[in-house]
């Protein structure tokens, strides 16, 4: 008989191919307006989401508002189709005196009931900090930045 002190935990739920130990920026599902009339979705539709979820660890690292200042690379590996849940995953590559460039990668859950996830985009993206002026600021360092565990 299996009690709570013998129970074996459960397993986490199936990644279904999406990166282990790592957790989205974004989540998002084209719609047929997001697409051409073949059910294709449109690459500049795609580099708006990746933009935006490359944003958001660059606007964390800074400490308030980023600019995209460059793209870098950016390589459409497969099509996105309307029905795919997309999930983009971001990763701050390296951070300058103004500058935080951020390596983002894109997968497309489809088929949801057989599990198919391919990776779909991958870009890396520069950002610079900005003040309320717009104008470039230094990226606070480590030790500046204030966090909400630490109020």
């Amino acid at each position: 008989m299996t009690t709570p002190e013998n129970a074996v935990p459960a397993p986490p739920p199936a990644t279904r191919g999406l990166p282990a130990g790592k957790m989205p920026e974004l989540r998002v599902m084209p719609a047929p307006s997001d697409a051409n009339v073949y059910g294709d979705v449109f690459g500049g539709w795609i580099m708006a989401q990746v933009d935006i979820a490359g944003s958001l660890p660059a606007t964390r690292r800074a400490n308030g508002r980023v600019a995209t200042i460059a793209v870098n690379s950016f390589v459409f590996k497969n099509p996105v189709f309307v029905g795919d849940l997309l999930s983009f995953y971001a990763d701050i590559t390296k951070v300058g005196n103004t500058s935080i460039t951020v390596y983002v990668e894109v997968y497309a859950e489809r088929n949801r009931l057989q599990a198919n996830t391919v990776k779909v985009t991958e870009a890396t993206l520069t950002y610079v900090a900005t003040g309320d002026d717009r104008k470039p600021r230094k990226v606070p360092s480590l030790d500046e930045l204030i966090f909400p565990q630490d109020r």
